[in-house]
């Protein structure tokens, strides 16, 4: 899986929006360039991880919606790849799994 640097830039530029801050509020508070952070929101340049993270708190976004589009905080996470997974099991093997989840949701 390769990292698509326009998709993050996307998704920051989005959430910067709705937080109605512009570049420049994000540059000053990261102490970086204005057109840096064009870079990033075109995806132009591929950003770190550190200031990926720097983002994310500043706009007060779980880091893993800029990668995947998924959130911890959402009540989807991890749908996509549950459902993706599960569909490549045998008949038997799904049965077993909803077994255990029939299991844990009984200890509730």
């Amino acid at each position: 899986m390769s990292v698509d640097y326009k998709v993050i830039g996307t998704r920051i530029k989005a959430k910067r929006k709705a937080c109605k801050l512009t570049q420049e509020e994000i540059a000053e508070k990261l102490d970086v360039t204005v057109g840096y952070i064009s870079q990033v929101e075109r995806g132009v340049t591929k950003i770190n991880l550190d200031l990926l993270c720097r983002i994310s708190s500043i706009l007060d976004c779980d880091i893993a919606y800029f990668v995947s589009g998924a959130s911890s905080e959402q009540s989807s996470y991890l749908s996509g790849e549950f459902t993706e997974k599960f569909s490549r099991l045998k008949k038997d093997q799904k049965q077993l799994i909803i077994n255990l989840i029939n299991l844990q949701l009984s200890e509730e």
